[in-house]
């Protein structure tokens, strides 16, 4: 782009004849590339300025995205919808208000998650989820209940703003007060006449919000919160950053990033449902399964306690895999930790690629595996898990490494047994799906989360922050 005067657009089409919505971004970034994902016609910015650049915004002021746009939005309605949750749930939906919300957890009757998600409560009988879509709906189709399912994908807008200024940028925007909604909350607030509803959620650690609406209404809303973020040097944030960047260095593993999910695998019935709608059955016709781990499918699936959830779970209640968390809550084999892998030992895998006469090894660039990076566009959706052991001895897996940039180390998520889950202990990292030439990487168990150093978003004393006037 020649002239910081011009701009460039690209085009964002739902996929129930919305009327299309033109999201605006700053020659100054350079141009985003685009991607089709998920929601059918659905367009979001994959990158602006680059990783480095627009992940590290939330540090000083914030970053700004819209990837959560693809989320799957499912309404249950009715007499039985707290029933019908709390029968599919790890989580108790009974005491849940209209400013509260649940970080929703879906099990199969082994404890493997098979979603998760966000859930709030909109009215006396009526339930807004956000990523339980498709188990919500094949659970609810045979529930039997006084209960109706309604999928909304498409017709309503996210924005997400996350950092330590997101307070003041969104009190600009929306020229109020906004510091009474507090951790885990949500209530609507007014834009130029817009009802809007703000949660007061994230996945970067620290303080942050997420802004719903019609989607009809998002350009309105996005400029004017784009335009108060540049007052305070905000940045635009593209999926590829938000995704495995914010959730491996923040401590949030994250369905299809950091392990797959057992949808054709927990009964026939399920896996018939899956395979019937196209939309879902790509997970599975176009699944590779790549990394140390190989073929084996069953230690890449997770249980919540594998992934640090256990407090999630209420056994308070009936629900679809109660009796095989009981058992694993007992002694749980598995806990989430940050693996900070040795800068030697990767260099030395890197450099395979460039010795004539030598079999390389698998590229380890910065280039993060997953399916919302460059798998996508090669038609499939490639999940890296690597092993993980400790003097020889296999004792977890690990996935979703990136090259954490501020702190200069490249860093993975490890799902490994507790026993050496110590902050400091050196384990070992097979690098190299079986059938290549494979490596070993020394990694050591790091903080968790791995950028905690700032106060996290349940801790946050917004009164510390300047109110609007």
């Amino acid at each position: 782009m020649s002239s910081d005067n011009q701009r460039a657009q690209f085009q964002v089409v739902t996929g129930n004849e919305s009327p299309a919505i033109y999201h605006q971004f700053s020659p100054a970034l350079e141009t985003a590339t685009l991607l089709f994902q998920m929601a059918p016609g659905l367009l979001v910015p994959y990158e602006f300025g680059g990783v480095e650049y627009e992940i590290d915004g939330y540090r000083k002021s914030a970053w700004i995205g819209t990837t959560l746009m693809i989320s799957p939005i499912y309404d249950v309605v009715g007499p039985d919808a707290v029933k019908f949750l709390n029968s599919i749930c790890v989580n108790d939906f009974t005491n849940l208000t209209t400013k509260g919300l649940r970080h929703a957890v879906i099990c199969n009757d082994q404890g493997q998650v098979l979603t998760d998600g966000v859930v709030i409560r909109i009215g006396e009988d009526r339930y807004r989820t956000y990523w339980l879509n498709p188990p919500i709906d094949y659970f609810l189709k045979t529930s039997g209940m006084n209960v109706a399912g309604e999928d909304l994908s498409g017709t309503e807008y996210f924005i997400q703003i996350a950092g330590e200024r997101s307070l003041e940028i969104l009190e600009d925007a929306f020229a109020s007060d906004l510091h009474d909604i507090k951790f885990a909350t949500h209530r609507k607030a007014s834009m130029d006449g817009k009802e809007v509803e703000i949660i007061r959620l994230g996945m970067s650690g620290n303080l942050a919000y997420e802004i719903h609406g019609p989607m009809a209404e998002f350009d309105e809303v996005y400029r004017k919160i784009w335009n108060s973020g540049q007052k305070f040097g905000a940045r635009k944030l593209g999926m590829h950053a938000y995704n495995l960047f914010n959730h491996t260095e923040a401590g949030f593993p994250n369905i299809h990033l950091h392990y797959p999910l057992p949808w054709f695998e927990s009964g026939e019935d399920m896996a018939k449902y899956m395979l019937a709608n196209p939309q879902y059955s790509m997970y599975n016709l176009n699944r590779k399964l790549v990394g140390s781990v190989g073929e084996e499918l069953q230690a890449r699936f997770v249980t919540p306690y594998d992934v640090g959830w256990g407090f999630l779970v209420k056994f308070n209640h009936e629900f679809r895999g109660r009796k095989a968390l009981e058992e694993i809550a007992n002694d749980p084999p598995r806990t989430a930790v940050t693996l900070e892998w040795n800068g030697d030992d990767v260099g030395a895998v890197f450099a395979t690629q460039f010795k004539p006469g030598e079999e390389a090894c698998e590229s380890i660039g910065a280039e993060s595996e997953g399916m919302f990076t460059s798998n996508t566009f090669r038609g499939e959706m490639a999940y890296r898990s690597n092993r993980v052991l400790y003097n020889g001895k296999d004792i977890g897996i690990s996935s979703g490494r990136i090259v954490s940039y501020h702190y200069n180390s490249m860093i993975s998520l490890g799902f490994i047994d507790p026993a050496y889950a110590k902050e400091g202990n050196e384990l070992t990292l097979i690098w190299g799906t079986p059938g290549t030439r494979q490596m070993n990487i020394r990694v050591k168990v790091a903080r968790y989360p791995y950028n905690g150093d700032f106060v996290r978003n349940e801790n946050k004393d917004v009164e510390e922050i300047p109110r609007h006037k």
